[in-house]
């Protein structure tokens, strides 16, 4: 690559060599060895950079569509990661759509298969706090009336961070049609728990619940606080928030 210099920069193609800008320079190459957009639509060639193309937007639209209707589990929750990750993960799934042909197959019809809800579920959103660990419980899920039952809890196996005094659990179920696109968090409300209260189980609903036709991912959140004054603030250190899906 070259930079052009001169009184009147080319722009354009000419004896064999692109002129153009790059970074707001006048630069030229020799012509030849890159993809156009006329190239890609057109050439027979071309066929897999297409079909990669649809089915990586797919994976997009998706991928950000579920980090949205998932932010309230993620409020406190940085990485850098995520995002790559979970496009990773919408990929792979993407791959067990064997009903659509090469360049259609999509996330949505992927994910309903054994092998896809399997990826997704035991996906690691957040790798530095795994719930199981970090706050082990005996859980029951009825799908059908979307009822989150905790038996036989016991907080004192709880791994609190060092300053924690509080966990609050949230639990929601995602509702989604992959068609319309819809996609929507149906919330129960919050539950918070002081370091070292005895509780034997609890129940968590949401308020409303997802319209029987849409496809329900549920889903487990936890956040620990420490509470300084009579206020509660959540903790910014690794490991303190966690979400995973439950079905």
């Amino acid at each position: 690559m070259a930079t052009q210099k001169g009184i009147l920069p080319i722009e354009g193609t000419l004896g064999g060599v692109n002129f153009y800008y790059r970074k707001g320079k006048a630069v030229a190459r020799k012509a030849g060895g890159g993809f156009n957009g006329k190239a890609i639509k057109t050439k027979s060639s071309m066929v897999r950079v297409r079909e990669n193309s649809s089915e990586f937007g797919n994976c997009s639209k998706v991928k950000s569509a579920f980090r949205i209707a998932l932010s309230p589990f993620l409020n406190y929750y940085k990485d850098g990661t995520l995002h790559g990750r979970m496009m990773c993960l919408f990929q792979e799934i993407k791959k067990f759509d064997h009903s659509s042909m090469r360049g259609s197959r999509t996330v949505g019809n992927g994910i309903l298969t054994a092998e896809g809800m399997n990826l997704f579920k035991n996906f690691a959103f957040t790798p530095k706090c795994n719930i199981a660990i970090m706050v082990p419980m005996n859980v029951n899920y009825d799908s059908t009336s979307c009822t989150y039952d905790v038996v036989d809890f016991d907080i004192s196996l709880v791994s609190f961070p060092k300053s924690a005094t509080h966990l609050e659990l949230q639990f929601g179920v995602l509702g989604v049609d992959f068609e319309t696109p819809f996609y929507k968090l149906f919330m129960a409300a919050p539950l918070a728990l002081e370091k070292g209260i005895e509780v034997d189980g609890f129940t968590m609903i949401p308020d409303i619940l997802p319209d029987s036709g849409l496809h329900r991912f549920a889903f487990v959140g936890v956040t620990f606080y420490q509470e300084l004054n009579g206020m509660k603030y959540s903790l910014k250190e690794d490991g303190t928030v966690g979400i995973k899906c439950i079905l």
